[in-house]
């Protein structure tokens, strides 16, 4: 079976960035369990997607993502001063910490602390990858048809498609 979409994809894949022809391991789940996810309902991103598209079990593939298509270039003015007083009940955070925050609107996200001083804390709203060029190397290990269920929840539930259950 190929994959397309609403096929269960299972896959191992290795992830670097790239800088020039230097290579720096961001992470591989050959030493874990493979990936799983539901193909085409935008849990990935799109051209990551993309470049599965067909494959099959037991292929491989190598391919790079420019910023643009994986998390953008790095937003300057996604750098943003947040007022002490917000971290009275948590305790301050740390440069380099990833903290938790909530719009206006009630969504979640993350950001990573570039500074703390007494007035402010400094932080990049930026995703951790923006700006980062990614290669991927990745080998697919099971494709099947999603369940009803999990076409219903718009995710996989795991390899078989019994997990959480």
């Amino acid at each position: 079976m190929q994959i397309t979409k609403n096929t269960v994809v299972s896959l191992n894949y290795t992830l670097h960035t790239l800088n020039g022809e230097e290579k720096s391991l961001v992470e591989s789940t050959k030493t874990a369990e493979p990936l799983v996810y539901l193909h085409g309902v935008g849990m990935m991103l799109p051209k990551f997607e993309g470049h599965v598209e067909g494959l099959a079990k037991g292929e491989t593939r190598e391919f790079v993502l420019e910023p643009q298509d994986a998390y953008g270039e790095v937003d300057k003015s996604a750098v943003v001063n947040l007022p002490v007083d917000m971290f009275k009940e948590v305790g301050m955070p740390a440069a380099g910490n990833v903290i938790p925050l909530q719009d206006n609107q009630g969504n979640q996200f993350q950001a990573r602390v570039v500074e703390v001083s007494p007035e402010v804390v400094i932080a990049d709203l930026n995703h951790p990858m923006a700006g980062e060029t990614l290669h991927f190397e990745v080998e697919i290990v099971d494709v099947r048809e999603a369940t009803e269920e999990e076409l219903n929840h718009g995710h996989a539930h795991g390899a078989d498609g019994t997990e959480g259950h």
